[in-house]
């Protein structure tokens, strides 16, 4: 791309004086074509994300972060610590799918699903604008005395951001706890919980600050994902882009002049009308080609199509396109960097779905217990002492729960205060068991036990234990 002649641009960014002071941002209420699917997407997302702690199935949150009891679902699917090579790998694939999409067609993400994004542009910013008016409203409140007009304004918004963002908090906290938790604790009023109730306030603060005033620095200081640009894209990415070869033509942009041929001048379709950046959130000039700050909204793609009509040129003059697609024409093509990153995400998916199939609903743990040797019973009977574990991943509880030796003819006696032993839905359960086994039956100082759980006369688990014998001399 022709580097453009004022490059003092790259110095600084949009939202930073040159005294170093915050520059704030009132970006032009953008509409068009891509808003108006963006806002589609973006509500169907924002319904998603509230809804999903309070769906369930078979009775499992659909979605859920407990970090500090480490339970995890995901898509209802539970995961426990004993799970967390699944999660891993659940976490490693959202991460290559993402860098996917940005291989191929840019910060796509951040422009259509990131939820700052969705929150700051389509909630907090169109309530900015019922209130304070659009861009030109807005600045001259910013610059107008505090009378009645302004505090009632500045009010009644700081008012709304903040109930909106302890309703944030309150379903942030849903995905935490889970959502019965939470229903819970609501029911029971806050002083029952005042230890939930001041984290709940700090994410509060949190996020009233970051949409309230941090707003769009999320995205071009604190966000690492802009900075990944630099490595992802390359010419073949889609992106928004201008296109500078049909923009700038021969001589340059130039203000638009009615019956003027433009084209015999030599000029380029864009008029330097400047509505591009004025509806940017981030405030840069797309013109000046990829930037860090850009999130791929599509508003100066809406903006400048209503330009062109306006004046009877072409829609695209700001576009989804690459590089080479500027340059060169060239269409999209599936490169064998995005053929590289398919594969990995195909095997990773299929590893996955293998391993959740293969994944049993009940984890046992059957172990010997530490210092412990075998204890020489009455008619040459062996004795090891093992301590279980039982997890149950499901939300009913298992019952009538019995263990027995497959490969040996052995007995297991459970040290147990209680009749039946049984596993708490979502639950675990531990105690201490004895196996017995006559020595004629064992093959050496180390033999392998495969022990199977049952209940109610299912087989529900199956693990191995390594059960110790005397020695043999031969």
């Amino acid at each position: 791309m022709d580097a453009p002649q004022n490059e003092s641009f790259r110095d600084s960014i949009a939202t930073v004086t040159e005294e170093g002071n915050r520059a704030w941002i009132f970006p032009k209420k953008p509409s068009g074509r891509y808003y108006d699917r963006r806002k589609v997407v973006s509500y169907f997302l924002l319904g998603f994300l509230f809804a999903a702690p309070f769906i369930k199935i078979n009775g499992n949150q659909f979605l859920l972060f407990n970090v500090l009891e480490r339970r995890f679902n995901i898509f209802s699917f539970p995961f426990w610590p004993q799970d967390f090579h699944l999660f891993v790998i659940s976490m490693i694939i959202g991460v290559i799918f993402v860098t996917l999409f940005t291989v191929g067609f840019g910060r796509i993400f951040c422009g259509w699903i990131c939820p700052q994004t969705i929150f700051m542009e389509m909630v907090f910013r169109r309530i900015e604008y019922w209130i304070d008016g659009d861009r030109n409203k807005q600045r001259k409140l910013d610059r107008q005395k505090w009378d009645a007009e302004k505090i009632k304004k500045r009010v009644l918004k700081w008012f709304i951001f903040l109930v909106i963002s302890f309703l944030i908090a309150n379903i942030f906290l849903a995905y935490l706890i889970g959502s019965d938790k939470l229903l819970g604790y609501i029911s029971d009023g806050p002083r029952s919980h005042l230890g939930t109730l001041f984290p709940l306030m700090i994410f509060t603060g949190l996020f009233y600050f970051v949409f309230a005033w941090f707003r769009e620095q999320v995205c071009i200081i604190a966000c690492p994902y802009g900075r990944l640009q630099g490595v992802l894209l390359d010419n073949k990415s889609i992106v928004v882009a201008y296109d500078h070869k049909r923009g700038e033509g021969e001589n340059g942009r130039k203000k638009f002049r009615k019956n003027e041929d433009r084209q015999a001048l030599g000029h380029g379709d864009c008029i330097d009308c400047l509505q591009c950046v004025h509806v940017c959130p981030t405030g840069i000039d797309i013109r000046n080609g990829t930037q860090l700050e850009c999130v791929n909204c599509t508003a100066c793609i809406d903006e400048c199509d209503h330009i062109m009509d306006s004046i009877n040129l072409p829609r695209g003059l700001i576009r989804y396109a690459s590089e080479d697609n500027i340059e060169k024409k060239k269409k999209f093509e599936f490169t064998p960097r995005l053929k590289g990153y398919t594969a990995v995400l195909v095997i990773l998916i299929g590893v996955l779905s293998g391993m959740l199939l293969l994944r049993n609903d009940v984890e046992a743990r059957v172990l010997r217990l530490p210092g412990q040797l075998f204890e020489r019973k009455a008619e040459n009977v062996i004795s090891n002492v093992f301590t279980y574990k039982l997890v149950n991943k499901t939300t009913d509880t298992i019952t009538d729960v019995n263990f027995k030796v497959r490969n040996y003819n052995g007995e297991i006696k459970l040290v147990s205060t209680n009749d039946e032993v049984f596993v708490p839905a979502q639950g675990l359960a531990e105690g201490t068991l004895f196996i017995e086994i006559n020595q004629n039956e064992l093959k050496g100082d180390k033999n392998k036990l495969m022990i199977d759980v049952y209940s109610n006369d299912e087989l529900i688990e199956t693990t191995t234990v390594s059960f110790l014998g005397p020695r043999s001399y031969n």
